[in-house]
């Protein structure tokens, strides 16, 4: 998978990826959250996270106490040393991790916290989210991260003005 092919896109097209959001958000097709669906489905029948893993390499989750509790029992560690021993306090006062790529992440691209994972992660890239307007400025992000994200703003662009 070309990551940089892929981040040059989302780049080159961000104008453009921000009105057809921003436009969603205005004006959203009755049958958004269907079509939303659809395209996220389509979209991962093409793309494997496993060829890629660029978010666990470059961007990292925001852990929940939830997140931390659940992780830290997985691991049979104290919520307060897992936090010691791979979480920071970021400048807007977030739980993240201490260094990327994710501590986590093993050499064949997968998690090997997987089952246990944070909110975050189970969510990412968060193409398949109801009223996905709301979202906006995390999803244009994202298509500079996530292939799998640009290639379903991409998709969008198509299937929803049909």
């Amino acid at each position: 998978m070309d990551l940089d092919f892929y981040k040059k896109q989302a780049l080159q097209k961000q104008k453009d990826h921000k009105k057809f959001l921003d436009g969603l958000k205005k004006k959203p097709p009755k049958d958004l959250d269907y079509i939303v669906r659809e395209t996220h489905e389509e979209v991962f029948e093409e793309i494997d996270c496993l060829q890629c893993a660029n978010c666990c390499k470059t961007t990292g989750p925001l852990y929940t106490e939830k997140d931390i509790e659940r992780i830290a029992r997985h691991l049979r560690m104290k919520p307060a040393d897992f936090e010691a021993k791979f979480l920071r306090v970021d400048e807007d006062n977030d739980k993240v991790l201490q260094h990327l790529p994710c501590f986590f992440l093993q050499s064949d691209n997968t998690c090997s916290i997987y089952e246990v994972r944070p909110k975050a992660c189970r969510e990412y890239p968060h193409t398949d989210r109801k009223k996905i307007y709301q979202i906006n400025n995390l999803m244009l992000k994202n298509t500079v991260i996530c292939p799998a994200a640009f290639e379903f703003v991409e998709r969008m662009m198509k299937n929803a003005t049909k």
